[in-house]
């Protein structure tokens, strides 16, 4: 039976964020908002927790994950990033982008892409994740939360729990949430490369 919290979506209550710290650091999976659809989460070398988010997403291991960091530093240790790359991410976050780069060996092999071995990176925008990852001390391996057959990732944490109940560890409210994804842009080529148009703006990223 998944755990709720309801969080304050400026300022969420640091007991709360504590305890929800600690069932991700206990192998748990978290569903949580963003500054653009709610996610679920779980720490980046938890093999059980990875494979749990795969299968309620039904994704096999070319789907892309989402290394969620706090800040830029953290995104230079677990992907190369080169000088054009790291003024264009310094432009562009934190906020609802996902930037597909090269990963380093600093992450397992099994949440990398397979024949690319790149991982999507972002910095979220939005106060819960945020807070939740500077508690943590660590980056999450994130997934939008859009189940098999749905149009649209799930918005309600009444309904994310309904539905998740007994395969999630924790459900966090924090009032309203997007539907609209992230923006996806491709950062291994010569040029960036725009993958999925979401709520980031293409303006910043010379893609309009």
């Amino acid at each position: 039976m998944a755990q709720f919290f309801s969080v304050h979506p400026v300022q969420p209550q640091p007991r709360l964020i504590r305890q929800a710290a600690e069932i991700l650091r206990a192998g748990g999976v978290v569903a949580f908002p963003t500054d653009a659809a709610y996610s679920l989460g779980c720490r980046i070398g938890d093999a059980e927790a990875v494979a749990c988010i795969r299968a309620i997403r039904e994704v096999d291991e070319r789907h892309h994950f989402t290394l969620m960091c706090r800040d830029l530093s953290e995104i230079a240790t677990y992907a190369r990033v080169d000088n054009a790359q790291f003024r264009l991410l310094k432009a562009t976050t934190p906020g609802s982008y996902t930037f597909i780069l090269e990963g380093t060996k600093e992450l397992p092999r099994r949440i990398l892409h397979p024949k690319r071995k790149t991982i999507g990176l972002r910095i979220p925008a939005h106060p819960v994740p945020l807070a939740l990852l500077g508690e943590l001390n660590e980056p999450m391996l994130t997934s939008t939360l859009m189940l098999p057959g749905d149009g649209l990732p799930l918005n309600d944490p009444e309904e994310i729990r309904e539905r998740l109940e007994k395969r999630i560890e924790l459900v966090i409210e924090a009032g309203a949430c997007g539907l609209e994804m992230t923006t996806v842009v491709d950062l291994t080529g010569p040029a960036p490369e725009l993958v999925r148009a979401g709520r980031g703006p293409l303006e910043p990223l010379g893609l309009d």
